[in-house]
């Protein structure tokens, strides 16, 4: 079989792709592999299960805490808890593993299996790829009191949300908040972190009966968000995704404040603070040039990555540093989470605008985003992006044209034959025009 882990776990169409039968033998997998490095050798191993609403997660669930407890696992079943809880979850349980069971922002019918390692960490690849040698072998089947034994915490979701609370020291009275809680897992705590906070909270899409997760709202689909922050007057919204690792803006005059200047307004806070570890914060290659102008005019230094959060991740472990994140919302703050957090994202940046008296607009406008445009080129080559000399020739004209103002990069799509084109300009007019000539030239020197 090919790989089946992703950037960001095991996904795929739940019931099809991703079955009864692949979850219990993942669950199996991961419990011969993460509990053999639990922290006490003649214990048996623990691991917390969560899941997201979707439909889907009630089966799977099932079936990754029945492969878990098979396997001599005993196992903390949370319910309905965010990406982000499980992972605290996992570090304060002190259990060997964690798993969540999500398909973050992709729609109801889909559905993924993400595996914690202790300290509710990410997994890096070799783990992943032990996990997946792991299935194809035999093993020895506990039985009699070797099996593992399963019980349901009541207490997981206050014992997050108390987390998130402890974790912003500015109270959030007198402030008029809109979360749009994407039908998702963020639905309960989301409103009551803020409430516990003192702010009025009006939530919406926080009503998920499984099958709407996702569904036109939530922060792929800003929209709604945007109408009810002008209609109730609101200081701010506050857009998750499904299991809420995920968090955009919006400003009280119902524009869009992206990742990147979530990212930017915190930065400057923590380095207000004397808490910006080196003045130095991770991003990816895909964060806008705004961004990285903005930051380096303020006197911060920006490390970028790979796109995906877990590279953002190794960078902050690997040189310590305390802040990073994603355009698309996840923001870490290592200083309390192992992973991108959406509501203690929004919870922090509110609590900026009362510490600070600025409106969310005026904080964001540190930077000024740079027109981006991004072209998909399918049916070529993919492999030959980095090494052709026409296109390689194309890159470093366009280059040279845009100068300081804008840049260039193309990125092979990984599940794709195709090459994503990302020009920055000063203009829209002139990014599309570059992006396209570029486009152009990549889909006839890659072409199948």
């Amino acid at each position: 079989m090919g790989r089946i882990f992703g950037t960001d776990g095991v996904r795929g169409v739940a019931n099809d792709d991703l079955t009864a039968e692949l979850a219990v033998d993942l669950a199996v997998a991961a419990a011969h592999v993460l509990g053999e490095t639990g922290a006490f050798a003649d214990q048996r191993p623990t691991a917390v299960v969560a899941r997201d609403p979707r439909a889907s997660g009630e089966f799977l669930e099932a079936a990754v805490v029945a492969g878990l407890a098979s396997a001599g696992v005993d196992v903390h079943r949370l319910g309905v808890v965010p990406t982000p809880g499980t992972a605290y979850l996992t570090s304060a349980l002190s259990a060997d593993m964690g798993v969540m069971i999500s398909a973050s922002h992709n729609p109801m019918p889909d559905n993924g299996i993400k595996f914690l390692a202790r300290g509710g960490l990410k997994l890096d690849d070799a783990i992943e790829d032990e996990i997946e040698h792991a299935l194809e072998q035999p093993w020895q089947r506990p039985t009699g009191a070797s099996v593992g034994r399963i019980g349901d915490s009541h207490t997981a979701l206050r014992t997050y949300e108390r987390h998130l609370v402890a974790a912003i020291e500015q109270r959030l009275d007198g402030m008029r908040i809109v979360l749009d809680c994407a039908n998702g897992a963020a639905s309960e705590v989301g409103p009551r972190a803020f409430r516990a906070l003192g702010a009025e909270v009006v939530a919406i899409h926080a009503e998920p009966d499984g099958l709407n997760i996702n569904d036109a709202c939530g922060s792929t689909h800003p929209e709604d968000l945007q109408r009810a922050v002008l209609e109730h007057g609101a200081d701010a919204g506050f857009a998750f995704d499904g299991d809420a690792d995920r968090c955009l803006a919006v400003s009280a005059d119902g524009v869009m404040v992206d990742g990147d200047q979530i990212l930017a307004i915190l930065a400057l806070a923590l380095k207000e603070e004397g808490r910006l570890v080196e003045d130095t914060v991770v991003a990816t290659v895909m964060s806008n040039l705004g961004f990285v102008q903005a930051m380096e005019a303020q006197g911060l230094t920006v490390v970028q990555t790979a796109v995906g959060d877990r590279y953002v991740l190794e960078a902050m472990r690997d040189r310590g540093f305390n802040l990073g994140g994603e355009q698309s919302g996840h923001v870490i703050m290592s200083d309390h989470a192992t992973t991108g957090d959406g509501v203690l994202t929004a919870l922090a940046v509110a609590s900026r605008m009362v510490r600070t008296g600025r409106s969310l607009a005026d904080l964001g406008a540190v930077m000024r985003r740079l027109p981006q445009v991004l072209v998909n080129v399918p049916g070529v080559d993919k492999s030959r992006a980095g090494t052709d000399p026409v296109v390689a020739a194309a890159v470093a004209e366009a280059t040279d044209e845009l100068g300081a103002t804008g840049r260039v990069l193309l990125r092979p799509s990984g599940t794709e034959p195709l090459v994503r084109v990302m020009v920055e300009a000063g203009t829209s007019e002139h990014a599309e025009s570059v992006a396209h000539r570029l486009a152009a030239v990549v889909g006839t020197a890659l072409a199948l």
